[in-house]
């Protein structure tokens, strides 16, 4: 018992200095803080905008060279007005960034939620008329439930159309999404 006690005591103090030497965290704040005062210029940062600019390259292999700024003397020559900017995209086509995903889908899944919500509605009302229709002996209030019924019917036919129409609009952005390399992210 004596030498687990010895033991222990050993271990305690060894451990005490550790303790009271430990830097606070005030410290490590201050060191960093000094650190960063020593830094020039920031580093560069790079963005989806770059990788563009300098022909989409791989993000991983080698950074393209730094584009050194043109005199202010030398940039103003009359004649680099016809002449093509090569850090701007071709067409006069937007971006596409997320913003323009996002634009591209959400039409089509609004209409298809407003085309399922009235396929619903029109599901709902064939089923009345069908029910009038079998509950109605009159042979004139029969013809006009057979009527609104054929009406429901072809309306119903034409949701079903704009249905599948707007499906396959969603998926064809979402495939052409996939093929520009834009995150699935975007699209929901």
């Amino acid at each position: 018992m004596r030498n687990n006690l010895m033991v222990a005591a050993v271990l305690a103090l060894l451990a005490c200095p550790t303790i009271f030497w430990a830097q606070s965290l005030a410290d490590v704040a201050r060191a960093e803080e000094a650190r960063r005062k020593t830094v020039k210029l920031p580093a560069k940062v790079y963005t989806n905008d770059d990788l563009k600019r300098n022909g989409g390259g791989d993000p991983t292999s080698a950074p393209a060279p730094a584009v050194q700024p043109a005199p202010a003397a030398a940039a103003a020559k009359p004649g680099d007005a016809a002449k093509p900017d090569p850090n701007k995209p071709a067409s006069d086509e937007p971006p596409r960034d997320e913003k323009y995903w996002r634009g591209r889908i959400t039409a089509p899944r609004d209409a298809l939620a407003h085309d399922k919500v009235l396929l619903d509605a029109l599901q709902s009302r064939i089923n009345a008329l069908d029910t009038d229709f079998a509950n109605t002996s009159d042979p004139a209030q029969r013809a006009v439930v057979e009527d609104n019924r054929k009406t429901a019917r072809a309306e119903k036919d034409r949701i079903s159309k704009d249905i599948e129409k707007q499906t396959k609009t969603i998926n064809d952005v979402q495939e052409e999404a996939r093929k520009a390399s834009a995150p699935p992210g975007w699209l929901r």
